[in-house]
């Protein structure tokens, strides 16, 4: 199952709203560690410079590997029972070169199963990311007050880093239980003539 495959609808929207109230912190830290990615998510010497070379790749081609990422993550968890929220990945330019550099993010969530079985499949990804080539770079509970359980990972051998966050536990019934993700890539460099003004 696609995390993209699943119609829009109110709950699912609601959720979408959720998270992009939640998700600032997650997000800095994960291009933070996508930045560094050639070093291990360390410091870098200079903070312009990507450390590595972009591969050249369509932005569509592009968008299409990050939803397979998508996927890989969806089948790791083990709940192909759940529901995901709807959207495809967005592609915006990179500030290194914007002229030529772009990059894709793809945020979804899994949601309508039980609380026990979303803590379940959070540990089956912790516990499968490093089999499948991918490097933990922190793992463990977050600095929002809820204290929700929170992973980051680097994906080895391609410039993708995955942020995952477990949502369970509210006393608010609006406040659905789920596995929040974001797979965001490194930057690609787009084929010649390409225009990255209008990426979407």
């Amino acid at each position: 199952m696609n995390p993209s495959d699943h119609p829009t609808s109110t709950h699912a929207a609601t959720i979408s709203r959720r998270r992009r109230t939640r998700r600032p912190a997650a997000l800095g830290a994960l291009l933070l560690c996508l930045t560094t990615l050639a070093t291990g998510c360390s410091t870098m010497n200079d903070a312009d410079d990507l450390g590595y070379t972009p591969t050249t790749l369509d932005v569509e081609d592009a968008r299409t590997r990050t939803k397979e990422i998508s996927s890989e993550i969806f089948d790791l968890i083990g709940l192909p029972q759940g529901k995901t929220t709807p959207g495809g990945a967005g592609a915006s330019r990179c500030k290194e070169d914007p002229e030529h550099l772009f990059s894709v993010r793809h945020p979804w969530s899994l949601y309508d199963v039980s609380e026990d079985e979303l803590k379940q499949g959070f540990e089956r990804l912790h516990q499968a990311l490093p089999a499948k080539g991918w490097k933990i770079v922190s793992y463990g509970p977050n600095n929002s007050r809820a204290k929700s359980l929170e992973l980051t990972a680097d994906k080895v051998n391609e410039h993708f880093a995955v942020n995952a966050e477990l949502w369970v536990g509210s006393k608010d019934p609006k406040k659905k239980n789920l596995i929040g993700i974001t797979v965001v890539s490194g930057c690609f460099r787009a084929p010649e003539g390409t225009d990255l003004t209008h990426l979407y």
